[in-house]
């Protein structure tokens, strides 16, 4: 029997993944934080946009993609009353390690299951179906769950127990942040330099500075086209998070701290729906 499957979080994320879903006739329900925009998907798509509850009692694995600790918990909340037994939830935010075992603990006491299984990749990857996916729980969950993780996913690993995809997505957003702190510095300085970018940025990508952001990113920000993918404001969300987790783990935090304030100052300019390469205003001279 083919697998029913829902799609919570409708934003520049969680619109093409509920796509992706629907393209393998998985998908039969969706939902969104306004009942406007989950109505208008759900008519492009040709679903439903039904009450938390009828979701719940009609789908088999229901996939989440929201913004912040709170809205993942709320909406299990929402969820776990009306789940079918052994209904999987698989959460794609970004948010602790500890919300998703508080997530995993409130659905094992209606008799759901839940994967953390945060994802990286941007925009791009969402609209793509190549997304990384880092996931938390259960092996024998993940596999039941496996052919909607598969519908948007170029690569999907199992990194433990609940909890060790948002730990492994925690490491990833340091190396986000460290590898556009190099970037945005760099092109300020090949700015400044008068450097032809044409030239420039093939050459930089070719050699041992060469990186996902730099190739995805670094034409863009040169022409201050700051609108093509991962917002700051979320970045900075995130990094709030981490910065929790490698408090508590005892390591460094030069990268996180230095972003954090970064990406404040750009969201008090006004800045927080942009892109996170709009971080090169910092850079630039004055």
């Amino acid at each position: 029997m083919s697998l029913k499957a829902a799609f919570i979080g409708l934003g520049a994320m969680g619109t093409p993944m509920a796509g992706h879903l629907k393209a393998r006739g998985l998908l039969h329900a969706v939902a969104s934080r306004t009942q406007a925009n989950a109505d208008a998907v759900a008519k492009a798509l040709g679903v439903i946009a039904p009450p938390l509850a009828e979701l719940a009692a009609q789908c088999d694995v229901i996939a989440l993609c929201v913004t912040a600790d709170a809205d993942v918990l709320g909406t299990i909340d929402a969820l776990a009353p009306h789940l079918k037994p052994g209904a999987i939830v698989v959460d794609h935010s970004t948010v602790a390690p500890d919300t998703a075992k508080q997530a995993a603990a409130r659905l094992a006491a209606v008799g759901a299951r839940f994967l953390d299984a945060p994802v990286s990749g941007g925009v791009e990857g969402a609209k793509n179906g190549k997304l990384s996916v880092m996931v938390g729980g259960d092996a024998d969950v993940l596999e039941r769950a496996r052919p909607v993780l598969e519908a948007y996913a170029l690569r999907i690993t199992h990194l433990g127990a609940v909890g060790a995809g948002q730990a492994t997505k925690a490491v990833n957003q340091v190396l986000v942040a460290g590898i556009a702190q190099g970037v945005c510095e760099g092109l300020a300085l090949a700015e400044a330099l008068g450097l032809d970018p044409e030239r420039l940025l093939p050459t930089l990508g070719a050699g041992a500075a060469g990186n996902w952001f730099l190739e995805k990113r670094g034409a863009t920000m040169l022409r201050n086209e700051f609108s093509v993918g991962f917002k700051l404001g979320l970045l900075h969300k995130d990094l709030g998070i981490v910065q929790r987790i490698a408090e508590g783990a005892g390591t460094s935090r030069n990268v996180i701290e230095r972003s954090l304030a970064d990406y404040a100052e750009l969201m008090s300019q006004g800045y927080g729906d942009d892109d996170i390469s709009a971080l090169i205003r910092l850079k630039r001279k004055s």
